[in-house]
């Protein structure tokens, strides 16, 4: 699959001024609250779907695929998605860990200002090989 893709999305306006939004490649639905959020809700889900999809080995479906047909009050817009940069983006987000370590080093730690996540970051980096992109 290439870095850029272009998905047909189906968008209908919901009388409380959001959006219902379909994404009928990938036979999904979101919302938004206005357009640009639903615009950025068909993204997310279509980079949540490759995310899954490339992570179990699954094929990720091709846009323009699936048939749809409109139905009144209902527009097609299109919604592209660098999916490179989407898994790039979420590999490097920040997630908070609890662990435990010995009184005496977290002390020790605390007194010279060490930073304990950039620590553990470096530590399991360099532990199992791979390069530090936070």
């Amino acid at each position: 699959m290439k870095d850029v893709s272009v998905y047909p999305v189906i968008l209908r306006h919901l009388s409380d001024g959001g959006y219902a939004v379909t994404v009928p490649d990938l036979d999904q639905f979101t919302q938004g609250k206005d357009l640009a959020d639903a615009i950025y809700m068909a993204r997310d889900l279509i980079g949540t779907m490759y995310l899954c999809c490339s992570d179990d080995g699954s094929e990720m479906p091709e846009p323009f695929s699936a048939e749809y047909n409109l139905d009144p009050g209902e527009e097609k817009v299109l919604v592209d998605i660098n999916l490179k940069e989407y898994r790039a983006k979420h590999e490097n987000r920040l997630v908070k860990k609890n662990c435990t370590i010995p009184y005496y080093l977290e002390a020790a730690a605390e007194k010279s200002g060490l930073n304990f996540s950039r620590v553990l970051s470096e530590a399991l980096a360099e532990r199992l090989g791979l390069p530090l992109n936070v």
